[in-house]
């Protein structure tokens, strides 16, 4: 029997879901098996695919890595293996972007096998304990935050994400806009998200999705988040003590959508794996959507899929989840994977965090975080 080696991340959502896709691969084929290990969501984003990619056969990875791993020749080019029929299968059968953000100078570095972006969510008891609804528009945000029951995810990488879609709202686009027209945007988005970090609780800055929502469902203190990334296990009744309401996020003050970024992963395989060719049945197998909307979404996974997210079983099992975010998968906006982006990412998000917490000249915070974009752009470190 073969035996692949396999890496996720530390959650329902990216651990049991793969684990059993692949035991129901091994159940059918008999001669396959994969073991998996997981590391914490912070070391998803940070530890190098070098080190992985040398111990693992099928790694678990977040888009932004694959335009250092393009360079770097550390996974499979999977278009060399899968035939055009299954790549264009793949790719019309998935969420919005996620497809697409894998692929990478005309070569498709992984599957995509899960899927989200910053949504909204909410617990309807304390809303309507507060006698408050949910809040439609920007203003409405912040005046709901005045009321002390809002709370988000401000740690360094989200805060960075938030930033990305204020830009964005305020006409500006990161890596596509001309740097001399980013300025005055990037210094109003600066201004808008410490205005709203503000009317939080100190200690968001120091939560992720996960503790937001864990957070909202032991306790009855907070009642409402504008945007993390969505976790559909926390809208199962009987996952948490008190399951959640997600939807889309506000809209802008000038009424306009607000496109939140686009997160999610996809399952690559090492170009040092000696199984290759078994790697890429599985990877196969579990992206495939008859998989992705039974099996792997069954075990607490958040398929790429589409069939899984218009399927009306599993709507009815997460209070509406898929139905309700779908619009905001939908318009999501993919980052920039350029080799040294993520050195970018590092330095920005720990920067943004920086002022949002302490204050400062927002025009000097937006000179250097150009300087750093600029820097790694042309190959530096920033």
């Amino acid at each position: 029997m073969t035996l692949l080696r396999g890496i996720t991340w530390d959650h329902t959502r990216g651990m049991t879901s793969v684990v059993a896709a692949t035991q129901r691969y091994h159940e059918r084929h008999g001669t396959l098996d994969v073991i998996w290990e997981k590391r914490s969501l912070q070391a998803f984003a940070d530890f190098s695919l070098d080190e992985l990619s040398a111990r693992y056969d099928l790694l678990v990875i977040d888009h932004p890595w694959v335009g250092t791993a393009s360079h770097r020749a550390w996974l499979v080019p999977l278009e060399q293996w899968l035939s055009e029929e299954d790549l264009k299968t793949i790719q019309k059968a998935s969420v919005g972007l996620s497809y697409e953000s894998y692929v990478y100078e005309e070569h498709l570095w992984a599957l995509p096998i899960d899927a989200a972006a910053p949504v909204s969510a909410w617990r309807p008891d304390v809303l309507a304990q507060r006698g408050v609804e949910v809040p439609q528009t920007w203003d409405d945000l912040l005046g709901l935050a005045r009321q002390r029951i809002v709370v988000l995810p401000a740690k360094a990488i989200d805060l960075l994400m938030h930033y990305y879609m204020l830009v964005n709202a305020l006409g500006g686009d990161i890596g596509r806009t001309d740097p001399g027209q980013l300025e005055m945007p990037m210094v109003e988005a600066l201004e808008r998200l410490r205005e709203l970090v503000s009317l939080c609780p100190q200690e968001v800055l120091k939560y992720n999705p996960i503790a937001v929502y864990e957070l909202m469902t032991a306790t009855d203190a907070y009642g409402y988040c504008p945007f993390g990334y969505g976790y559909v296990n926390y809208a199962m009744p009987g996952y948490a003590r008190q399951w959640l309401t997600f939807g889309d996020v506000v809209r802008w003050t000038s009424g306009a959508t607000l496109n939140t970024v686009l997160g999610g992963t996809g399952l690559a395989i090492s170009a040092r794996s000696r199984h290759v060719e078994e790697a890429v049945r599985v990877a196969r197998f579990v992206a495939d959507a008859a998989t992705q909307a039974s099996v792997y979404a069954w075990a607490g996974g958040q398929p790429a899929a589409a069939e899984a997210w218009r399927d009306p079983l599993l709507n009815h099992l997460t209070n509406s989840y898929y139905q309700a975010t779908w619009p905001t998968l939908q318009r999501a906006w993919i980052r920039p994977r350029y080799p040294g982006y993520l050195a970018f990412q590092d330095k920005a998000g720990a920067l943004i965090h920086e002022y949002v917490k302490w204050g400062g000249d927002p025009g000097k915070v937006v000179s250097t975080l150009l300087t750093y974009y600029q820097n790694t752009r042309e190959g530096g470190r920033g």
